[in-house]
């Protein structure tokens, strides 16, 4: 009874040791200084393309701009999009463009906390300095709003900040948006810009228990987002075969209308609304020439190119 006793005790000792490790763990690196100037007209084009507009504005409610989004509803709890104005006590208003670099690109705040990744910010993990002085001087010309967004609905154990940190380290992988030399302009812009800015995984890949990607099913759909909304397949030959060609899927990224008259509904109708409808015509034709490319870009070469990141263990804490 006493070696069990004692077995007992140590064990919630190292248990104990384990979490406050994990805890203490500190995640994010502090950026260079972001000394380039910003060019507003290139980051609100980069707002728009990143969804910052769609989702951190509730525009049914009447919100202001980026004063804070609609709650997105999942299997975890109850999300808020934050206050991005430049308020300085509910907004960003008192931060630095290298905190901003770091939330952006890495999801720690300025307070050194994991952000829950409802912000889809694995995508955005490649910016650049330039694509980050362009945003951040973009979110200077917004009106400030002084109101604080409505705190995170999550019950234990998904409220712990510091299991995050357990998330981060399986499931934070960078995007793969650089270019590559044996493909056209716009089929890497298009890469560039659904790998990456419009986070096109983060809705059409399904997800595990757990809230990470399935990387063997990129773009495969997902029935199971926020709301009870569902996000098709968005593989090549599940496109053609439901009648997308290119130009249309350019034309509904512009228009949100279907190949077929009908209009896209929930969360796609809104991206369309407050983002893609913004982008050049040759932008939203890149995205689609990428998606469809299904010899060299395709459904076969984009679970290739997910799973290799995956084997590489390429993450950023």
């Amino acid at each position: 009874m006493r070696r069990i006793i004692y077995w007992s005790v140590g064990a919630a000792a190292l248990g104990g040791a384990a979490l406050a490790a994990v805890i203490a763990w500190p995640v994010g690196s502090a950026p260079a200084p972001i000394e380039l100037e910003g060019n507003v007209d290139r980051g609100a084009y980069l707002a728009r393309a990143s969804g910052c507009i769609a989702c951190h504005s509730n525009f049914e409610v009447g919100g202001a701009p980026l004063a804070g989004g609609a709650p997105l509803e999942t299997d975890f709890g109850t999300f808020y999009p934050s206050n991005l104005t430049p308020d300085p006590e509910h907004g960003i208003g008192d931060w630095t463009a290298e905190s901003f670099a770091k939330a952006v690109r890495q999801g720690i705040g300025p307070d050194g906390e994991p952000y829950f990744p409802a912000f889809p910010y694995p995508f955005y993990a490649e910016f650049s300095d330039q694509n980050i002085a362009d945003l951040w001087a973009a979110f200077q010309t917004v009106t400030p709003v002084a109101e604080p967004a409505p705190e995170h609905d999550v019950s234990f154990p998904f409220d712990q900040r510091w299991g995050l940190k357990l998330w981060r380290a399986a499931f934070f992988y960078e995007p793969n948006t650089e270019p590559l030399p044996d493909r056209s302009d716009a089929w890497n812009r298009g890469r560039e810009l659904v790998r990456g800015a419009a986070h096109c995984g983060a809705c059409h890949t399904p997800r595990n228990l757990a809230g990470g990607r399935d990387l063997g099913a990129v773009f495969a759909g997902n029935a199971e987002l926020p709301g009870g909304s569902k996000a098709p397949s968005i593989r090549a030959e599940d496109l053609e075969q439901n009648g997308w060609t290119v130009s249309s899927l350019a034309y509904a990224l512009q228009s949100g209308v279907t190949p077929s008259g009908d209009a896209f509904g929930g969360s796609m109708a809104e991206v369309v609304r407050e983002g893609t409808r913004f982008l050049s015509s040759q932008d939203r034709e890149a995205m689609a020439i990428y998606l469809f490319d299904a010899e060299v870009g395709g459904a076969d070469d984009i679970v290739k190119e997910e799973g290799e990141s995956a084997e590489r263990k390429t993450r950023i804490d």
